[in-house]
């Protein structure tokens, strides 16, 4: 199985961001080691304020940024409505709590639903609302 390396999106605060993914200061990267989330380095956001640039733009741009961390997991408490085109690439994991550490907590008592999704799915992943259980979604 390949490399499970997640990303937070944070403010400069260091707490989950209140919008959606792509619009985070910052991402934390961290890589499910030894059956526990290891917080890895971060990463100012390569697209802070779009300005000019479009939302394709911007998409690719982030997602090109995560592809070259090796994330497979995308964590925020809120996606675009655009989610479906990067299913393919990562797996959205959708959470409540604003504190990262807290999540990591609930991500590692989780992750045997993150690793089943990797193993059978190759694209197409499935939206995870990960709070106190474990709700899994089709993306429409």
């Amino acid at each position: 199985m390949k490399r499970i390396v997640f990303a937070f999106a944070l403010s400069n605060e260091n707490i989950f961001i209140n919008n959606i993914f792509g619009d985070a200061d910052k991402f934390a990267i961290y890589q499910f080691s030894d059956g526990e989330l290891i917080f890895i380095d971060e990463f100012q956001n390569p697209v802070p304020n779009p300005g000019n640039i479009d939302i394709k733009e911007k998409r690719e741009r982030i997602v090109s940024f995560l592809k070259s961390k090796d994330v497979t997991v995308l964590v925020s408490k809120q996606f675009s409505k655009n989610l479906r085109l990067v299913t393919d690439d990562f797996i959205p994991v959708l959470i409540e709590k604003e504190n990262p550490e807290q999540v990591v907590e609930i991500l590692n008592k989780n992750m045997k639903w993150i690793k089943d999704e990797l193993k059978n799915r190759k694209s197409g992943h499935m939206l995870f609302r990960i709070n106190t259980g474990v709700l899994k979604l089709a993306i429409k």
